[in-house]
């Protein structure tokens, strides 16, 4: 049998309601029919896929509300072959795909912010960056990598991240470094305001330091929005930031970046003009690319690069 069955499978549902899912059949003829198997907690059976007039979703089945109640409902697909045979071709009976019922506001809230994210909480992201102030004699390199849990209610998310920055500064070219870790959280206050917290502690050229950060994000959190932040790290230095991201469309969003610091360990201040490019590859891939220029002086400046590469499950 060569037929193929095409399924995007469901995140989320509201409680009480009919779900409807939708698949694409390829050789329909090779096949008697297809079928959705579900299990919920007040009903459970099953119901065949009918033919729609959705040219995304040619053929669909109704799972009915009776069984659609928190916190789970679940499903299989099978195809029943011309001689009579059962073959499942999305989950099995014996381990069905589960979809979270939401039974209040906050919770339609969050599985609506869950499906934008196409369900994945979980982000991994690896990065690195050079800048030069002023060719090789203000300059640093950095390394970091951060994992990122997304709870998407009050709590919006927690994550750390770690990393290594080394370079030089002052006159005399002195080395200076960071190794450091920092946890960080942000909350919730109303869907188009979100705030975020740093703790960093590290070790630098001197010895430890400790130092922390925060953000006001405002407007989409997970779209188009701008953040004001500032960091502050013992001897290593301060920054501020305003950075605006902009979503050009499901594949890429850009990001202007104005900075103002005096990192790493230098005695004058400095501005950064920086610009971010993040291309989403599907599947939960996702890679960034960045550039810029920043100067302490009129005299004197540099360039930045830098990319970054991350995976949401």
């Amino acid at each position: 049998m060569v037929t193929a069955i095409h399924h995007a499978p469901l995140v989320v549902a509201q409680e009480g309601h009919d779900i409807t899912i939708g698949v694409s059949i390829e050789r329909a003829d090779q096949i008697k029919r297809a079928l959705v198997v579900y299990k919920g907690e007040k009903a459970a059976g099953e119901v065949e896929l009918a033919r729609s007039s959705d040219p995304e979703r040619p053929y669909v089945a109704i799972v009915p509300a009776l069984a659609v109640h928190a916190p789970l409902v679940s499903y299989a697909i099978e195809v029943e072959t011309t001689d009579g045979a059962r073959v499942p071709v999305f989950a099995t009976r014996a381990e069905p795909h589960r979809v979270t019922v939401l039974d209040s506001a906050e919770d339609a809230r969050e599985g609506t912010l869950l499906a934008r994210l196409e369900g994945r909480r979980s982000v991994v992201l690896g990065s690195g960056e050079y800048a030069s102030f002023d060719r090789a004699r203000d300059s640093f390199w950095r390394t970091e990598g951060s994992y990122t849990y997304r709870m998407l209610g009050f709590v919006s998310e927690f994550g750390m991240r770690a990393g290594v920055v080394r370079g030089q500064t002052g006159r005399d070219e002195r080395q200076v470094g960071l190794n450091y870790g920092a946890p960080r959280l942000r909350v919730r206050f109303a869907d188009v305001l979100h705030v975020e917290g740093e703790l960093l502690v590290s070790v630098t050229e001197v010895g430890f330091s400790n130092g922390g950060g925060g953000a006001i994000i405002l407007g989409d959190a997970y779209g188009s929005n701008l953040t004001l932040g500032f960091e502050a790290v013992q001897v290593f230095g301060v920054r501020g930031y305003t950075r605006l991201d902009l979503v050009a469309n499901r594949w890429l969003t850009v990001a202007p970046t104005v900075e103002v610091t005096n990192m790493p360990h230098a005695e004058d201040v400095g501005v950064r003009l920086l610009g971010d490019a993040r291309f989403a590859f599907g599947r939960g891939f996702f890679a960034g690319v960045r550039a810029g220029y920043q100067a302490r002086s009129f005299a004197a400046g540099g360039p930045s690069i830098g990319g970054s590469l991350g995976y949401g499950f």
